[in-house]
């Protein structure tokens, strides 16, 4: 039977969306990129799995969040394009100081859930525009605190469309990554905090959020930092290696950098994924020229040019 035949055979049984040839430029906070040859987006797990071992070993498979950490080239994805629906958004308390939450609950609700219940050691995240799920395949972090300090266990689906739990000391996790599979789609994780008052939280909360606004851009969608810090051997931070080699005033097509911070990189409103990877090669080009420092993306970039 062909792909296309099993397909059309699972969607009368599904109620998520799913749709051939669909436009991946609204997935993306830069608003550009080609289209995905099949996008599902599931209602539940029984959907998602029975997606998955459809699909297993026929078409390669990406997971999606909020795109706030994503360039989709111009060419789009030929395979299929998996966004987790509201039913995968839960949260709910474990413990008095734990709480678990879905894969596609969004970080700053996250952080937001655990100042409701007194709950500290994720206000880091309300300066994170992500989902959860994108969260633990980078073990996003800042002001000196990530998620592998908070997370306790993972709950994922394998290519088999199988479930398992995999607890924290099962991962090495690094800076901006983790050891998992890419094969695998995180359905839920499970945080451990720290009860206090919750004005201290606030309080802490508003400080990161205000150091946030005074530094990088707002009210704009770019993509987040799209070079990694270099390790702490180098002593620069990639916006310092940026500016140093004079790449502060860089621009392609309708790409350019952030004015308020050079870390930061931006679609005018008239850029293409190649204008954005083009401009994204040419700073690290003449980083590594003027430093000897090889900066790598914290960006992710997916699809075909």
């Amino acid at each position: 039977m062909s792909l296309n035949k099993k397909i059309e055979k699972i969607k009368d049984l599904i109620e998520g969306k799913l749709i051939y040839d669909y436009n991946l430029s609204k997935s993306s906070w830069f608003n550009i990129g080609g289209n995905a040859k099949i996008f599902f987006k599931p209602e539940n797990i029984k959907e998602l799995s029975l997606f998955i071992k459809t699909i297993a070993n026929e078409l390669p498979i990406y997971v999606i969040g909020r795109g706030s950490n994503l360039l989709i080239r111009d060419g789009g994805f030929d395979g299929a394009v998996i966004k987790l629906g509201k039913s995968f958004s839960h949260l709910s308390l474990f413990s008095e100081n734990t709480l678990i939450a879905g894969a596609s609950a969004l970080d700053k609700t996250v952080s937001k859930f655990a100042y409701d219940n007194s709950i500290s050691g994720f206000e880091f995240l309300s300066c994170i525009p992500g989902s959860i799920g994108g969260a633990i395949r980078m073990n996003s972090g800042c002001y000196k605190e990530d998620m592998s300090q908070k997370i306790l266990s993972i709950q994922a689906m394998d290519i088999n469309g199988i479930v398992t739990t995999i607890p924290s000391t099962k991962v090495n996790f690094f800076y901006r990554g983790c050891d998992l599979s890419e094969d695998l789609i995180f359905l839920s994780v499970t945080l451990k905090g720290n009860i206090k008052q919750k004005k201290e939280i606030n309080e802490k909360m508003k400080k990161f959020i205000n150091d946030k606004e005074k530094s990088q851009p707002n009210k704009i969608k770019t993509c987040g930092s799209t070079f990694k810090n270099p390790n702490e051997k180098n002593n620069k931070k990639a916006w310092e290696l940026i500016k140093f080699a004079k790449c502060d005033n860089f621009k392609v097509g309708g790409a350019k950098i952030s004015e308020q911070h050079c870390n930061f990189f931006l679609n005018d409103g008239s850029a293409k994924a190649k204008d954005l990877e083009s401009l994204i090669n040419k700073v690290k080009k003449e980083v590594f020229e003027k430093t000897g420092v090889n900066l790598e993306p914290e960006l992710k970039i997916i699809g075909n040019e």
